[in-house]
């Protein structure tokens, strides 16, 4: 597996098809992209994939000149790496870690499509000799049980569901953001025969120090695998109260946490922090 430490993440816009130049980028189109290394070096690069959150990522190599004696080597990941931390991390992820890696090298082209289980992949590679490369296809699927979100960029509404399932999900935005619950709806099964009006617990607040099961966390990190937490909150409530999570972290995440006991819905607005407002979380630089 490699480390990628990335400073900068640079989005593009391309017509296809693309000849890819870049070390670092992050990609959002379907198409047919080509690389060729133009100098001799050993350097680790990486294409981050995203597609919208309702799909997932298919990828076809079509060509490879990667030869193995020269230390070149392709890797596929089953969602993102950044600076030594996976999205959706170990606990969130359907897959075990090795089964969310493929690796290649050499001149013979391999026939299966690399899928990946969320919205988010990424390419890793090693070209360290001129003039050798690789070709490959992206395609975006649609996924009618989205789980683990990444969003790269500002994003408005989105409900995380667990469909009834013992599951993690994750939303995950690259970026500070503030986070509004809109909708809540964890830890109270369909199965129950209640009015709307008995249903209506409220939003309950700390519910994983608590000791209940399921329950929805807020907060943020430097890190995509790193979450320090403002609070965490389960119940029912189809109005929750104003309140609105300021976090100035690199990442900001909410994560529903499900023992499969109930069917869990969360509808969460992400937005561009307020200037004047006052920070729920801090992360240091």
């Amino acid at each position: 597996m490699f480390t990628i430490v990335v400073t900068t993440i640079v989005h593009n816009v391309f017509v296809f098809p693309y000849v890819y130049i870049d070390c670092m980028t992050v990609w959002s189109e379907e198409g047919h992209l080509y690389y060729k290394s133009t100098a001799n070096d050993p350097t680790v690069c990486g294409i981050y994939i995203v597609a919208k959150p309702e799909q997932t990522v298919h990828v076809y190599f079509d060509y490879v000149d990667v030869p193995c004696n020269t230390g070149g080597l392709i890797a596929f990941v089953d969602g993102w790496e950044l600076n030594g931390q996976l999205f959706p991390n170990e606990q969130d992820h359907p897959k075990q870690m090795n089964d969310r890696f493929f690796e290649m090298c050499g001149t013979k082209k391999h026939k299966q499509i690399l899928k990946s289980s969320q919205n988010a992949a990424l390419i890793q590679y090693r070209v360290p000799r001129r003039g050798n490369g690789f070709s490959f296809y992206v395609s975006f699927i649609d996924n009618p049980t989205p789980c683990n979100i990444l969003l790269a960029d500002i994003a408005e509404v989105y409900t995380l569901r667990n469909y009834g399932k013992p599951v993690n999900c994750s939303l995950t935005m690259l970026y500070p953001a503030q986070v509004k619950i809109l909708a809540l709806g964890v830890g109270l099964g369909h199965e129950q025969k209640r009015t709307l009006t008995e249903r209506e617990t409220g939003t309950i607040h700390k519910c994983d120090t608590r000791g209940l099961p399921d329950f929805v966390q807020v907060g943020g990190g430097d890190g995509l695998a790193q979450l320090s937490m403002v609070d965490s909150i389960c119940g029912t409530n189809s109005e929750p109260e104003n309140a609105v999570e300021t976090i100035m972290c690199g990442v900001t995440t909410v994560r529903l946490v499900s023992s499969g006991q109930f069917h869990n819905a969360v509808t969460v607005a992400m937005t561009t922090p307020d200037v004047e407002a006052t920070p729920s979380l801090v992360c240091e630089p």
